[in-house]
């Protein structure tokens, strides 16, 4: 199966088939899925031999009718699901993204039915999905439950609540627990005052300097960080 095969199968797997009679005559998701794709090849950019940056925030427009379909099925469990799908195509594409992957969904009153537009940007975040197993001393990687994300900004927050970078589902963890600082003279993982604290390796910390191969602990939640280099300076070997 090629890669748009699969793209395009990830989003029908998620639709049922009840939703795609609904959309018989309308814009189909799959559709949009492809176009989607079509966007981050389009305006994928070389910015050096190993990396190439695509755009990571897609703006679907449609018109009344269709935008209504969508949002009485359920425009966010849809815009997940193609968010993975975009993820998966840039990973097997070795793609990188410099912020987390989201896709809209507007209303464009000049639109008739069945018809719509992608609009794409690039724009940094603190995080973005790691779509390499190989990290560097400027783009570290942390994983959380087989979760991997690359920080793209000189801090991330990680916490329960919805205003941190990266959410974790973890009722031990405060809503802003932890800071992960990007700097020159390496990186700084401090606890935000959390509740149950923060431990690297085992031990209770306040601020502390993370060298690669770190076990962070929050309440039951491991993060694995990695920073792509060794004490010696040496870039790590890939895991």
């Amino acid at each position: 199966m090629g890669v748009l095969d699969r793209f395009e199968k990830g989003v029908e797997r998620f639709v049922s088939a009840a939703f795609a009679k609904a959309f018989r005559s309308e814009v189909k998701p799959v559709e949009i899925a492809s176009a989607i794709r079509r966007e981050i090849d389009d305006r994928a950019a070389a910015v050096s031999r190993e990396r190439t940056v695509v755009p990571n925030e897609f703006v679907v427009e449609l018109s009344t009718a269709d935008l209504e379909q969508i949002n009485a099925f359920g425009a966010d469990a849809l815009a997940d699901e193609m968010s993975d799908a975009a993820t998966e195509h840039a990973s097997s594409q070795r793609y990188s993204f410099v912020g987390r992957v989201e896709v809209s969904f507007v209303e464009h009153e000049d639109l008739s039915t069945g018809r719509f537009n992608v609009r794409s940007a690039t724009r940094r975040g603190a995080v973005a999905p790691a779509t390499s197993t190989d990290p560097s001393s400027r783009h570290p990687i942390i994983d959380i439950d087989g979760e991997r994300y690359l920080l793209t900004g000189p801090v991330t927050v990680v916490g329960r609540g919805s205003e941190a970078d990266v959410v974790v589902d973890d009722t031990g963890v405060s809503r802003r627990h932890l800071e992960i600082k990007v700097t020159p003279a390496g990186v700084i993982a401090t606890d935000l005052g959390s509740t149950n604290g923060t431990f690297v390796e085992g031990h209770r910390i306040d601020a502390a300097t993370l060298v690669d191969g770190n076990t962070i602990t929050l309440g039951r939640t491991r993060i694995k960080f990695w920073t792509g280099t060794d004490p010696s300076g040496d870039e790590a070997r890939s895991r």
